[in-house]
């Protein structure tokens, strides 16, 4: 079955077919550099990235610059290695910076058309002039100044000759505008701040509104695609550049579609800014935060990510998409990918009395049942072993399916086993469990034993051989779907208690040659990477179950 066209695809497929050239496609990704990339942003790289791949355009990536205040190159660094690590590649890097000698000779003709004015009112006074949605604004007092008096001030503006706040250069539009972004918005303001990469040559800067449009007219972006809180502003972007008129090139087109809104997640950065100065998380690449370098850290896969915006679609109307389809789309590439290890992270100590003491032997078990062509890894066995302290119970109903005494399971890729007894701590807690074994049960082996059936499987791995691990165990950052819809509450008071367990666990020692970054099905446990190696010490992030344990909450 053919795949269908998206609405934008269709509103590009209706261009072409009404003359407009293919060549002159062009799209773009323009992040404001204030803060890291997160998931939200993904869907709208993949898309226009994608559009770029499927109709031959370039795609530039464009960073709007115009608030050095907030703009640091740490972000533009890091929103580059983000893309980069996305698998994409945009035609030019530019920055509306790189525009600000054009914008500021174009604001000079908006004056020069008596469509842009200085006004001496401090910020409070502009607002409160406003109006509402349903009541008109009113005229500021310096909106009739004439040409040469607007000239001159906002000449002075740009020289720097007055204080933060003092002036400000607004748009002459329409005070009873039903569109409120159209009631005189303000375009131009003084700031005494040293910007990234003009440093101190400006002391007036852009707004976004007034800079956006017309950097994509200076690069000639033919589909300007935003997210659906952009729409009110196409009326803004189109007067703009109405006003700058005759335009000689192509005119761009802002079209929109839905935000990425995923459940148990916010993604406004004033309130990532605040998660990280809060302490409720350690920085933007915790693997908790819905960054994209916390996806990164957390295990999370281009490929992946990609599939996730393939199934969430571009809507035209905002939806909430589950987090559960997120996490389907990593399970299904890590399966593909990931080789099988056991390990334990809650290790009960486990002795087969029957099994020679001081004798050793090597096992085989899969690397990857999806990739057969891997082969198998070794792993050693002996006589003392961890479980995980939840594979046993000491009396059990007939659904307990792994260890209790008087019963049998088998050992992972090893032997059959059955339960004898067990070794108590003074406050009665199980200290050691003795079990039995039937040598001739040995998994992949020849004999009938090797064949027998019995109801449950648990993994291990030997005391002797097995490396100590440290791992990161992560849940949801959020307890509920929607930690910030509701204004009057506190969006950090959701926040999930358990999202971070940090535990000590056991390892086969094939890992031993493992390098960061290496992704890893630890068997019945989860999909984890290793995230970093400190003092040979491996340390593992829990990216996601082997299923949704959250289906069921």
């Amino acid at each position: 079955m053919k795949k269908g066209i998206n609405f934008i695809e269709q509103i590009i497929k209706q261009d072409l077919l009404k003359g407009f050239n293919k060549k002159a496609l062009k799209f773009r990704f323009p992040p404001e550099p204030n803060g890291y990339l997160h998931i939200g942003h993904v869907k709208a790289i993949c898309l226009n990235f994608n559009l770029g791949e499927k109709y031959g355009a370039s795609v530039n990536l464009r960073f709007d610059d115009t608030n050095p205040v907030k703009e640091d190159k740490k972000f533009v660094d890091g929103i580059k290695e983000d893309i980069n690590w996305l698998g994409y590649k945009w035609k030019e890097e530019l920055y509306a910076s790189d525009y600000f000698e054009q914008l500021y000779k174009w604001a000079h003709l908006l004056i020069e058309k008596e469509l842009a004015y200085v006004d001496s009112q401090d910020s409070e006074k502009i607002a409160s002039q406003k109006g509402t949605p349903t009541k008109s604004g009113s005229n500021s007092p310096y909106r009739n100044r004439s040409v040469e008096e607007n000239k001159k001030l906002f000449t002075s503006m740009f020289k720097g000759k007055f204080k933060e706040g003092e002036h400000v250069l607004r748009a002459k539009i329409d005070m009873a505008s039903p569109n409120m972004l159209l009631r005189d918005p303000v375009i131009y303001r003084v700031l005494y701040r040293e910007h990234h990469r003009t440093k101190n040559k400006w002391c007036i800067y852009p707004l976004y509104d007034w800079t956006h449009g017309q950097s994509d007219y200076i690069e000639q972006i033919s589909h300007s695609l935003c997210t659906l809180e952009f729409k009110p502003h196409r009326d803004l972007y189109d007067w703009f550049l109405d006003s700058l008129a005759p335009l000689k090139k192509m005119r761009p087109k802002q079209r929109e579609f839905a935000r990425l809104n995923l459940s148990y997640t916010v993604t406004s950065k004033r309130k990532l800014f605040e998660l990280i100065e809060k302490k409720y998380v350690n920085g933007w690449d915790d693997p908790r935060m819905p960054t994209i370098s916390g996806l990164r850290r957390r295990g999370y896969t281009p490929e992946s990510l990609k599939k996730f915006v393939e199934l969430a679609g571009i809507a035209k109307r905002e939806n909430l998409i589950d987090l559960s389809l997120l996490e389907f789309s990593v399970r299904e590439h890590l399966n593909i990918i990931s080789p099988r290890v056991m390990a334990v992270l809650n290790p009960v100590k486990l002795i087969i009395i029957n099994y020679p003491e001081n004798s050793d032997e090597i096992l085989e078990g899969e690397i990857n049942p999806e990739k057969p062509e891997l082969g198998k890894r070794k792993i050693p066995f002996s006589r003392e072993l961890y479980i995980e302290r939840e594979d046993f119970k000491e009396e059990a109903n007939r659904k307990f399916y792994r260890l209790t005494l008087g019963k049998e399971v088998r050992l992972k890729n090893a032997y059959i086993i059955k339960g004898e007894s067990v070794i108590k701590n003074n406050d009665g807690t199980i200290k050691e469990i003795i079990c039995s074994y039937d040598p001739k049960s040995k998994s992949g082996s020849d004999s009938e034993e090797s064949k027998r059936k019995v109801k449950g499987t648990i993994h291990w791995v030997t005391i002797k051989h097995s490396l100590v691990i440290d791992v990161n165990v992560y849940d949801r950052l959020f307890s509920v779907p929607s930690p910030d819809s509701d204004k009057e509450i506190d969006f950090k008071s959701f926040i999930n208690s358990e999202s971070l367990k940090k535990v000590k666990g056991y390892i086969e020692p094939s890992l031993s040659t493992a390098s960061k970054g290496d992704h890893f099905q630890f068997q019945r446990l989860g999909y984890f990477i290793l995230d970093n190696i400190i003092n040979k010490k491996l340390i593992f992030n829990k990216t996601v179950g082997l299923r949704d344990s959250w289906s069921k909450k």
